[in-house]
Protein backbone atom coordinates (compact mmCIF):
# COMPACT_ATOMS: atom_id res chain seq x y z
CA UNK A 1 0.00 0.00 0.00
CA UNK A 2 1.53 3.49 -1.12
CA UNK A 3 0.45 6.15 0.73
CA UNK A 4 0.91 9.90 0.92
CA UNK A 5 -0.46 12.80 3.05
CA UNK A 6 -0.42 16.46 3.70
CA UNK A 7 -1.59 17.63 7.12
CA UNK A 8 -1.70 21.73 7.95
CA UNK A 9 -3.07 23.33 11.09
CA UNK A 10 -5.70 26.27 10.60
CA UNK A 11 -3.40 29.76 10.94
CA UNK A 12 -2.70 30.24 14.51
CA UNK A 13 -3.42 27.35 16.33
CA UNK A 14 -1.83 23.79 16.59
CA UNK A 15 -2.78 21.01 14.48
CA UNK A 16 -5.95 19.02 16.07
CA UNK A 17 -5.72 16.59 13.10
CA UNK A 18 -3.05 13.30 12.81
CA UNK A 19 -2.35 11.26 10.10
CA UNK A 20 -0.56 7.66 10.33
CA UNK A 21 0.14 5.34 8.22
CA UNK A 22 2.05 1.60 8.76
CA UNK A 23 2.36 -1.25 6.10
CA UNK A 24 -1.29 -1.76 5.88
CA UNK A 25 -3.01 0.89 7.40
CA UNK A 26 -4.29 3.79 7.82
CA UNK A 27 -5.52 6.01 10.64
CA UNK A 28 -7.16 9.86 10.36
CA UNK A 29 -7.90 11.65 12.84
CA UNK A 30 -9.59 15.29 13.70
CA UNK A 31 -10.33 16.50 17.12
CA UNK A 32 -12.96 18.99 17.96
CA UNK A 33 -11.96 22.18 18.54
CA UNK A 34 -13.23 23.22 22.21
CA UNK A 35 -13.64 26.88 22.42
CA UNK A 36 -11.05 28.21 25.29
CA UNK A 37 -14.26 29.53 27.32
CA UNK A 38 -16.12 26.35 26.94
CA UNK A 39 -15.60 23.80 30.21
CA UNK A 40 -14.85 20.46 29.39
CA UNK A 41 -14.53 18.32 32.80
CA UNK A 42 -10.92 17.44 31.75
CA UNK A 43 -7.47 18.48 31.57
CA UNK A 44 -6.44 17.53 28.22
CA UNK A 45 -6.68 18.84 24.95
CA UNK A 46 -7.85 17.70 21.39
CA UNK A 47 -4.17 17.72 20.50
CA UNK A 48 -3.78 14.94 23.61
CA UNK A 49 -6.80 13.14 22.68
CA UNK A 50 -5.63 12.61 18.70
CA UNK A 51 -2.54 11.19 19.77
CA UNK A 52 -3.44 9.30 22.19
CA UNK A 53 -6.20 7.74 20.14
CA UNK A 54 -3.37 7.32 17.58
CA UNK A 55 -1.02 5.36 19.04
CA UNK A 56 -3.90 3.42 20.60
CA UNK A 57 -5.04 2.46 17.29
CA UNK A 58 -1.71 2.35 15.40
CA UNK A 59 -0.12 -0.51 18.37
CA UNK A 60 -3.52 -2.52 17.72
CA UNK A 61 -3.73 -2.46 13.63
CA UNK A 62 -0.35 -3.63 14.04
CA UNK A 63 -0.89 -6.67 16.08
CA UNK A 64 -1.50 -9.83 13.87
CA UNK A 65 -4.87 -10.76 12.82
CA UNK A 66 -8.06 -9.28 10.91
CA UNK A 67 -10.28 -7.96 14.44
CA UNK A 68 -13.51 -6.08 12.89
CA UNK A 69 -12.39 -2.24 12.83
CA UNK A 70 -15.28 -1.77 14.88
CA UNK A 71 -13.54 -3.84 17.72
CA UNK A 72 -10.49 -2.16 16.93
CA UNK A 73 -11.70 1.10 17.99
CA UNK A 74 -13.98 0.77 20.32
CA UNK A 75 -10.97 -1.32 22.54
CA UNK A 76 -8.58 2.04 21.37
CA UNK A 77 -11.49 4.18 22.87
CA UNK A 78 -10.98 2.26 26.26
CA UNK A 79 -7.68 2.77 26.41
CA UNK A 80 -7.92 6.49 26.11
CA UNK A 81 -10.45 6.69 28.88
CA UNK A 82 -8.02 5.03 31.01
CA UNK A 83 -5.24 7.13 29.71
CA UNK A 84 -7.25 10.24 31.46
CA UNK A 85 -6.02 8.48 34.64
CA UNK A 86 -8.99 9.62 37.03
CA UNK A 87 -8.77 13.28 36.90
CA UNK A 88 -11.31 14.09 34.34
CA UNK A 89 -15.08 13.82 33.96
CA UNK A 90 -15.35 11.32 31.66
CA UNK A 91 -19.48 11.97 31.00
CA UNK A 92 -18.75 15.85 30.46
CA UNK A 93 -20.70 16.42 27.22
CA UNK A 94 -17.60 18.15 25.87
CA UNK A 95 -15.09 15.90 26.63
CA UNK A 96 -12.24 16.05 24.33
CA UNK A 97 -13.58 14.06 20.89
CA UNK A 98 -12.19 13.05 17.16
CA UNK A 99 -13.79 11.78 14.06
CA UNK A 100 -11.73 8.66 12.84
CA UNK A 101 -11.13 7.11 9.56
CA UNK A 102 -9.89 3.95 9.55
CA UNK A 103 -8.57 1.57 6.73
CA UNK A 104 -6.86 -1.98 6.90
CA UNK A 105 -5.33 -3.67 3.76
CA UNK A 106 -5.79 -7.20 3.52
CA UNK A 107 -4.79 -10.13 0.77
CA UNK A 108 -7.88 -9.72 -1.26
CA UNK A 109 -9.94 -7.21 0.81
CA UNK A 110 -9.68 -3.75 2.17
CA UNK A 111 -11.50 -3.06 5.29
CA UNK A 112 -12.45 1.16 6.38
CA UNK A 113 -14.09 3.00 8.85
CA UNK A 114 -15.37 5.88 9.50
CA UNK A 115 -16.72 7.88 12.21
CA UNK A 116 -18.08 11.19 12.43
CA UNK A 117 -17.54 13.95 9.64
CA UNK A 118 -14.45 12.94 7.91
CA UNK A 119 -14.67 11.15 4.20
CA UNK A 120 -13.49 8.47 2.67
CA UNK A 121 -13.49 8.79 -1.17
CA UNK A 122 -13.53 5.07 -2.97
CA UNK A 123 -11.39 4.99 -6.56
CA UNK A 124 -11.41 2.12 -9.07
CA UNK A 125 -8.72 1.04 -11.05
CA UNK A 126 -9.86 3.05 -14.28
CA UNK A 127 -9.61 5.82 -11.60
CA UNK A 128 -13.72 5.96 -11.44
CA UNK A 129 -15.33 6.81 -7.62
CA UNK A 130 -17.13 4.35 -7.12
CA UNK A 131 -18.15 5.31 -3.44
CA UNK A 132 -17.97 8.36 -1.32
CA UNK A 133 -18.13 7.39 2.37
CA UNK A 134 -19.52 10.11 4.69
CA UNK A 135 -20.93 10.28 8.18
CA UNK A 136 -23.30 13.17 7.87
CA UNK A 137 -25.23 13.26 11.26
CA UNK A 138 -24.03 16.01 12.79
CA UNK A 139 -25.90 17.92 9.57
CA UNK A 140 -28.57 17.58 11.82
CA UNK A 141 -26.96 19.65 14.12
CA UNK A 142 -27.02 22.87 12.07
CA UNK A 143 -28.58 25.80 13.12
CA UNK A 144 -28.22 24.66 17.27
CA UNK A 145 -26.46 26.07 19.98
CA UNK A 146 -23.03 24.20 21.10
CA UNK A 147 -24.56 23.14 24.37
CA UNK A 148 -27.71 21.35 22.25
CA UNK A 149 -25.01 19.97 19.95
CA UNK A 150 -23.01 18.47 23.00
CA UNK A 151 -26.07 17.09 24.43
CA UNK A 152 -26.65 15.20 21.67
CA UNK A 153 -22.98 13.90 21.14
CA UNK A 154 -23.14 9.95 21.33
CA UNK A 155 -26.82 9.85 21.54
CA UNK A 156 -29.23 7.89 19.36
CA UNK A 157 -30.54 9.92 17.76
CA UNK A 158 -28.04 12.34 17.46
CA UNK A 159 -24.22 12.04 16.14
CA UNK A 160 -21.30 9.59 17.26
CA UNK A 161 -17.48 10.34 17.80
CA UNK A 162 -14.32 8.97 19.36
CA UNK A 163 -14.71 10.05 22.83
CA UNK A 164 -15.10 8.24 25.97
CA UNK A 165 -17.66 5.93 25.34
CA UNK A 166 -16.43 3.09 23.44
CA UNK A 167 -19.47 2.19 22.36
CA UNK A 168 -19.63 4.79 19.51
CA UNK A 169 -17.11 2.51 17.72
CA UNK A 170 -20.46 0.23 16.81
CA UNK A 171 -21.83 3.22 15.38
CA UNK A 172 -19.53 3.55 12.46
CA UNK A 173 -19.61 3.34 8.85
CA UNK A 174 -17.87 0.08 7.57
CA UNK A 175 -17.52 -1.91 5.29
CA UNK A 176 -14.67 -3.61 2.36
CA UNK A 177 -13.66 -2.99 -0.76
CA UNK A 178 -12.15 -5.83 -3.14
CA UNK A 179 -8.05 -5.15 -3.28
CA UNK A 180 -7.23 -4.39 -6.80
CA UNK A 181 -4.05 -3.13 -8.03
CA UNK A 182 -3.96 0.54 -8.50
CA UNK A 183 -7.74 0.72 -7.06
CA UNK A 184 -7.04 4.22 -4.69
CA UNK A 185 -8.97 5.29 -1.30
CA UNK A 186 -8.72 8.93 -0.68
CA UNK A 187 -9.44 10.18 2.69
CA UNK A 188 -9.79 13.46 4.36
CA UNK A 189 -11.22 15.61 7.29
CA UNK A 190 -13.76 18.23 7.21
CA UNK A 191 -10.83 20.97 6.86
CA UNK A 192 -10.19 19.11 2.87
CA UNK A 193 -14.45 18.44 2.33
CA UNK A 194 -14.75 22.05 2.57
CA UNK A 195 -13.44 21.84 -0.84
CA UNK A 196 -16.48 20.08 -2.23
CA UNK A 197 -19.15 21.22 0.46
CA UNK A 198 -18.76 24.92 0.42
CA UNK A 199 -16.46 26.13 -2.34
CA UNK A 200 -17.65 24.38 -5.81
CA UNK A 201 -15.42 21.44 -6.53
CA UNK A 202 -16.25 18.15 -7.54
CA UNK A 203 -14.27 14.99 -5.76
CA UNK A 204 -13.03 14.15 -9.22
CA UNK A 205 -11.91 17.61 -8.91
CA UNK A 206 -9.66 17.36 -5.56
CA UNK A 207 -8.73 13.81 -5.92
CA UNK A 208 -7.04 14.51 -9.60
CA UNK A 209 -5.09 17.22 -7.51
CA UNK A 210 -3.83 14.75 -4.83
CA UNK A 211 -3.06 12.82 -7.74
CA UNK A 212 -1.48 15.21 -9.81
CA UNK A 213 1.51 16.03 -7.20
CA UNK A 214 2.65 16.74 -4.02
CA UNK A 215 -0.26 16.31 -1.88
CA UNK A 216 0.42 20.02 0.07
CA UNK A 217 -1.51 20.94 -2.96
CA UNK A 218 -5.01 20.23 -2.06
CA UNK A 219 -3.94 21.81 0.98
CA UNK A 220 -3.06 24.86 -1.19
CA UNK A 221 -6.64 24.99 -3.04
CA UNK A 222 -8.51 24.71 0.67
CA UNK A 223 -6.24 27.85 1.68
CA UNK A 224 -6.93 29.81 -1.29
CA UNK A 225 -10.79 29.08 -0.87
CA UNK A 226 -10.84 30.47 2.68
CA UNK A 227 -8.75 33.26 1.43
CA UNK A 228 -11.96 34.79 0.33
CA UNK A 229 -13.83 34.43 3.21
CA UNK A 230 -15.27 31.54 5.74
CA UNK A 231 -17.89 29.05 4.25
CA UNK A 232 -21.75 29.80 3.74
CA UNK A 233 -23.07 28.64 7.33
CA UNK A 234 -19.86 29.21 9.17
CA UNK A 235 -17.92 31.33 11.29
CA UNK A 236 -14.49 29.73 11.04
CA UNK A 237 -12.56 30.58 7.99
CA UNK A 238 -9.92 28.42 8.68
CA UNK A 239 -9.93 24.77 9.95
CA UNK A 240 -6.76 22.12 10.34
CA UNK A 241 -6.83 20.16 6.66
CA UNK A 242 -5.48 16.22 6.26
CA UNK A 243 -5.71 14.24 3.12
CA UNK A 244 -4.11 10.80 2.36
CA UNK A 245 -4.17 8.89 -0.66
CA UNK A 246 -3.34 5.23 -0.59
CA UNK A 247 -2.75 3.56 -3.77
CA UNK A 248 -2.82 -0.64 -3.76
CA UNK A 249 -0.02 -2.13 -5.18
CA UNK A 250 0.22 -5.47 -7.22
Amino acid sequence: MDVRFATSAAPGRPNEDLVLAGNDFLILLDGVTSPPHVPTGCTHDPVWLVRTLGAALAQRLSAPGTRPLTEVLADAIAAVRAAHGGTCDLSHPESPSSTVVLLRERPDLVDYLVLCDSALVLVGPGGEISRVVTDDRTAAMRGLTRAEVAGWRNRRGGFWVASTDPDAAREALTGALPRVPTTSVFACTDGISRLVDHYGYSWREVIDLAAAGPMRGVVHAVRAAESHGPPPGSRKQHDDATAALCTFLD
